[in-house]
């Protein structure tokens, strides 16, 4: 992964983790209740989780591109669709109108990491954003030990950055969390980056 390629996956998977979905509206729940802060192991554990998704990810995507060339190209032009796919989604699904959408209650560390475990890893859309999207930053049929701790270490930096920034936002701002309109635009920019994204994964030679 060369240093553009890591910049650009780190913004992103920054814009990822912003975007509207189960995750950020429990971390809006959260917040809005709450405060920032009671929203760390809450965001943490999803980070986990996620983690968890990318390496996995990696390391299956390395051993196919490695030993199955034809099936790898057939693999990298479906990413390019779902991704292009969830792009088009953002940009035409309604926001909603409520961060609250999935109650968060007051509990301890623990319990909060649980949580946001539990939140992303019940949710089959993440494994699959994640396959989708490693081709376009990483060269998998040279993929090394290095490329997989510096990609986990920049998705947790970044989805924490991200998450953490609209717990913030939501504890000081109740009217621009609940807005639809703000919405609206964390989807529409995150959709323009998963169809420029699946789109360069679809040319990439």
């Amino acid at each position: 992964m060369t240093l553009t390629s890591a910049l650009t996956f780190f913004f992103a998977i920054f814009i990822f983790g912003i975007t509207p979905g189960p995750g950020i509206f429990a971390i809006m729940a959260r917040a809005l209740s709450q405060g920032a802060r009671a929203c760390t192991a809450l965001a943490f554990g999803m980070v986990i989780s996620d983690v968890i998704y990318l390496v996995l990810a990696c390391f299956s995507l390395s051993a196919i591109a490695e030993n199955y060339g034809t099936l790898f190209t057939l693999i990298r032009y479906a990413g390019a669709a779902y991704l292009i796919y969830l792009g088009w989604k953002l940009w035409t699904t309604p926001a909603p109108t409520e961060a609250s959408d999935i109650p968060v209650k007051r509990s301890g560390i623990g319990a909060s990491l649980l949580q946001g475990i539990a939140i992303s890893a019940s949710n089959p859309k993440v494994i699959l954003f994640y396959i989708a999207f490693l081709p376009t930053f990483m060269d998998l049929t040279r993929l090394s030990h290095t490329d997989i701790v510096l990609a986990a270490a920049l998705t947790v930096v970044a989805l924490m950055a991200g998450l953490m920034l609209v717990a913030w936002g939501a504890s000081k701002a109740r009217k621009l969390a609940r807005s639809s309109r703000a919405m609206q635009r964390l989807n529409r920019a995150a959709g323009t980056i998963m169809i420029s994204a699946g789109t360069l994964l679809a040319v990439k030679s």
